[in-house]
């Protein structure tokens, strides 16, 4: 199974370069399902792959002119500061048994990767259903509301250890306005920023296994540069459309995995 873990790492960063998000929808199980790793930890290990594979996809994507820096600060700096605090503090608290019954028990794995399952689902319905997007980036309320989503966003993906991308992307698109492609872009900075400071609470709270960390890392920044030259070559709206069902699959999956399997 570990070859096959292996092989899926390059996946996480053909779907980063193609997509602009859903690394952490495929390195969460890949790490948990695959390697075995907990899942407390498997969503540390997910915000660094994530992060630094972003960043190297991020490069060509500003060079193509497709990052937005602006709508990237503000969405990301208030991003940042709610993913750092929820991985330092908030995380590290939650009991590893939150509730037990007769015949249920409802664990820390099963909140963080139900919760992350849960919002997959959600955030893929409006790619999925392809609403109109918003011409207008000026407006003073949808600055708000951007800044809003940021920090929502924020504590989300700090909570169960996502790049955040899967959310970060309607975000962008139904609220700036910003073609898919540029939502890309754009979220690929906005998660390199998230994943690699979310990142930084983890160090301090667990141990690191570098060797097998930063092989990942290198697998998926091999993938990411190849889905970089793919998306040149495939139109917005299929991309969104896939961005969408893949999402949902997966949300599904993992739903299913956590209830019926375990």
């Amino acid at each position: 199974m570990e070859i096959v873990g292996y092989a899926a790492a390059i996946l996480i960063g053909l779907v980063l370069g193609l997509l602009g998000g859903g690394g952490s929808i495929l390195s969460i199980p890949i790490l948990v399902y695959l390697f075995h790793v907990d899942a407390v930890l498997a969503s540390a290990y997910s915000l660094f792959i994530v992060g630094a594979t972003s960043l190297v996809g991020a490069i060509p994507k500003y060079k193509d002119h497709l990052i937005n820096i602006r709508t990237g600060f503000l969405f990301g700096i208030p991003s940042i500061i709610a993913i750092f605090s929820t991985r330092r503090w908030i995380v590290p608290a939650i009991s590893d048994v939150l509730w037990q019954g007769d015949a249920v028990v409802i664990t820390k794995r099963f909140l963080l990767l139900g919760m992350f399952a849960v919002l997959m689902v959600l955030a893929s319905i409006s790619m999925i259903r392809g609403r109109q997007e918003i011409q207008n980036d000026r407006d003073k309320f949808r600055t708000f509301l951007v800044i809003l989503e940021g920090t929502l966003i924020g504590f989300l993906t700090g909570l169960v250890g996502a790049g955040g991308g899967f959310l970060i992307i309607p975000a962008l698109v139904l609220l700036t306005g910003l073609s898919f492609k540029t939502a890309v872009g754009t979220s690929l900075f906005i998660i390199a920023i998230n994943s690699l400071t979310g990142f930084l609470g983890d160090v301090l709270n667990y141990a690191m296994d570098w060797p097998f960390l930063l092989l990942l890392t290198g697998l998926a920044v091999l993938g990411v540069l190849a889905g970089n030259r793919l998306s040149r070559h495939v139109r917005s709206e299929k991309l969104r459309t896939a961005f969408g069902w893949f999402v949902l699959a997966m949300g599904c999956w993992i739903l299913f995995h956590e209830i019926v399997l375990r």
